[in-house]
């Protein structure tokens, strides 16, 4: 369930109630330090104006949230942190794992054996017949309003 905007912790630490140890910030957009990280440098960057999810944030705002994660991005690789890749990371719901209730996307340094890694599902190496592809392809299209 979202949080109201008063209780967002996002929020708090947009309007400086709430601590953050901050990366960067413009006019749209605030990266932080995530305060449980998976590994050392895990970074979250967040729309200033609250959005619950993907579907709520206004399309203009995508842009600044891209741009300021490929900043960060560049920022690990030349930090001194080991870092030889990058994951851009978005849980987007509940069952996706999202805690904060506040658009952001994880950005996450990666190295050789750092232990971090995606699990797959059941269906992870399937490859369906294109007839399920296009299927699939035409449902999201539809429900996109094409």
């Amino acid at each position: 369930m979202p949080s109201p905007v008063s209780d967002c912790i996002f929020c708090k630490i947009v309007r400086r109630e709430a601590p953050a140890s901050i990366i960067h910030e413009d006019e749209a957009t605030l990266a932080f330090l995530d305060i449980r990280p998976m590994i050392r440098g895990h970074a979250l960057v967040i729309p200033k104006a609250h959005a619950a999810s993907l579907a709520d944030l206004p399309k203009e705002s995508s842009g600044p949230i891209l741009e300021t994660a490929r900043k960060v991005a560049a920022g690990l690789r030349g930090s001194g942190l080991r870092c030889e890749a990058v994951n851009l990371w978005l849980a987007d719901g509940k069952e996706a794992g999202q805690e904060v209730f506040h658009l952001h996307f994880h950005v996450l340094p990666r190295f050789r054996g750092d232990g971090f890694g995606v699990r797959t599902g059941p269906d992870y190496g399937r490859m369906p017949e294109r007839s399920e592809l296009d299927a699939t392809a035409t449902k999201i299209r539809d429900a996109m309003g094409r």
